[in-house]
């Protein structure tokens, strides 16, 4: 959904402060190389205490720097021209992953990345509630996005688009899914599945 103005007012006094938060944005994102981590909540305590600001609401200004590429426009797949075979499977511990193909785009590539479990062990019906996040890596060129998913008894699948467009000649490469225990998190599960193309 486009991001809606919530008000029409706006304090034109304020507009070169909020200028300089734009640019101590940019400063703050080259000098910790784009991975400025949380501030402890010691200084937060601090910083509230000392600029009359509520912690919860630092907290939720600084949780939010941590996620800017999610901000980041979306790619929609246009012109679709094949379907890649891929067929490929892994089974760890009580789940089975698989990608079935690659579905190939003028300007993206479409990757269906798929769990199977059975519902009935209590083993994976534990794992399943979590509702744990799996994010895809292929290479610092690619791009990978999730843009949606679902999931029922025994089984959940989540779309995923990668520009540029892979290669129609797929040998070589490598799809990773990471497991991680939620969006926007950086705690991994351990949970690591490789797809190899041939």
């Amino acid at each position: 959904m486009p991001f809606e103005r919530p008000t029409e007012h706006y304090d034109e006094r304020i507009s070169k402060i909020d200028e300089q938060i734009c640019e101590m944005l940019k400063l703050r994102k080259q000098l910790s190389n784009n991975n400025p981590g949380f501030p402890p909540f010691e200084y937060i305590s601090v910083w509230a205490e000392t600029f009359e600001l509520y912690e919860d609401f630092l907290k939720a200004v600084f949780g939010t720097f941590r996620s800017e590429e999610y901000y980041k426009p979306i790619i929609e797949p246009s012109d679709f021209r094949k379907h890649i075979p891929v067929l490929k499977s892994v089974e760890k511990g009580s789940s089975f992953y698989t990608i079935n193909s690659i579905r190939q785009y003028s300007n993206a590539s479409v990757v269906t990345f798929s769990i199977d479990w059975d519902v009935n062990m209590s083993e994976v019906s534990s794992i399943s509630k979590s509702r744990s996040h799996f994010e895809l890596q292929i290479g610092e060129q690619y791009d990978c996005r999730m843009i949606h998913g679902g999931s029922h008894a025994g089984h959940a699948s989540t779309n995923y688009v990668i520009s540029p467009p892979l290669p129609d000649k797929t040998s070589g490469l490598e799809l990773t899914f990471i497991e991680y225990i939620k969006p926007f998190s950086d705690k991994e599960t351990g949970t690591k599945i490789v797809f190899k193309l041939e």
